[in-house]
């Protein structure tokens, strides 16, 4: 089986978008809002997502995605990847993997050089799957459990009745954890402080001490202010606190840890297994969240799966998406995912529900994979296209 051809699209929604209120969730940009016009939600909003086929000479055709800054991703693909490995076996992905990856080491390493990588990555592991007629996750070590306990993720800053309401559904829709975002930072002052507080208090105690709760910061605040946070959110028994502070902090997560007695999540915007290695060995994690459509695909993710794992830190991968639920299916390190709801089109988390057919809709807080059906188990939905801007 031989590599024929590798086709790009973006797509990007053209329907219509919930609007975002301010403070909807913290992000990176908060710091630095009193110099901006605009509120700082827009650059957390994403719109558009990368579509990637990987076609062969058996007829097989494997799919891949990317939902970080699509056009440039598209780019390099096609410029810089796509050449690299024409005509080459997809079987041969840890050889095709440390191609693209020496390849792009000079302009490369992180970012979108990896998202790159990653879902070209994604692609050839769906093509293998098909070619030996097997789901992806009993090439990555098969079936640990009969369904994939997953948790409610979405629950931003929003009126407290509101908040309360959506939290009391997924409780009565049978999940067993959630996840909220803060809504307030550094620039935010202590009035902000008891703003984020409430959220939480409001999520616990409509849910009771029965179901996990966790909360992320969206790397929106400073170390400063997440250890002022971290006092405050002690009475609430978080899971975990996620991307407190920005990823390249290491150390601040390391103090992070070691200052409070909540657990610290984060790997959502790390790449590879070199930084996977480095938060270890920094003891700056409690629980390890990369995206396999960011941190170079699945072939990258079994790795960083498996130093985890030697370190007894469980990896819950950010997002839903089937890429991850493999992942999550093949390791017993994996406790639980994450779920993003279906709802109409707000920051861009959904958008994968209006783009692919066969994403496990969650029942009674688990996710199913089956045993028959080869590959990943996607398809694209063609027809609902219509409803984007394609860009070949």
């Amino acid at each position: 089986m031989k590599i024929t051809e590798i086709r790009t699209r973006v797509v990007q929604w053209e329907g219509k978008t919930q609007p975002l209120p301010a403070h909807f969730c913290t992000n990176p940009m908060d710091l630095v809002s009193p110099m901006l016009k605009p509120q700082t939600m827009g650059t957390f909003t994403f719109h558009g997502w990368l579509i990637v086929e990987v076609f062969t000479d058996a007829g097989l055709v494997g799919i891949g995605n990317a939902a970080l800054s699509p056009l440039v991703t598209k780019a390099l693909i096609d410029q810089q990847l796509a050449p690299l490995i024409l005509g080459m076996d997809p079987w041969d992905a840890e050889f095709i993997w440390q191609h693209m990856y020496r390849h792009t080491l000079a302009f490369g390493r992180k970012g979108i050089a990896l998202v790159a990588i990653s879902a070209i990555d994604i692609a050839l592991w769906d093509l293998m799957g098909k070619a030996a007629k097997q789901p992806v996750f009993r090439l990555m070590g098969g079936r640990t459990r009969p369904r994939i306990p997953v948790y409610a993720s979405r629950l931003y800053s929003i009126p407290l009745q509101d908040l309360a309401s959506e939290a009391a559904r997924y409780k009565a829709e049978g999940f067993k954890a959630m996840k909220l975002r803060f809504g307030w930072g550094p620039v935010d002052g202590a009035e902000g402080m008891q703003r984020n507080i409430a959220l939480v208090r409001t999520v616990r105690e409509t849910v009771g001490d029965g179901i996990d709760v966790m909360a992320d910061a969206y790397m929106g605040w400073s170390l400063d202010y997440a250890k002022r946070m971290m006092r405050l959110l002690e009475p609430f028994n978080l899971r975990w606190l996620e991307e407190a502070i920005i990823p390249d902090d290491i150390h601040g997560y390391g103090e992070l840890r070691r200052f409070g007695r909540t657990p610290i999540a984060a790997g959502e915007h790390e790449f590879t297994l070199y930084g996977f290695r480095q938060l270890i060995e920094a003891k700056a994690l409690d629980y390890i969240q990369f995206d396999t459509n960011r941190v170079g695909g699945l072939t990258a993710a079994r790795k960083i799966q498996a130093l985890a794992e030697a370190y007894s830190i469980p990896v819950v991968p950010h997002a839903g998406q089937m890429h991850n639920y493999h992942v999550v299916m093949a390791s017993l390190n994996s406790p639980i995912a994450e779920y993003f709801p279906k709802v109409d089109v707000e920051v861009g988390n959904e958008l994968f529900w209006y783009i692919f057919k066969g994403e496990p809709v969650a029942r009674d807080g688990y996710v199913e994979l089956s045993d028959d059906v080869p590959g990943l188990g996607l398809q694209i939905d063609e027809a609902a296209l219509s409803r984007f801007k394609v860009t070949d």
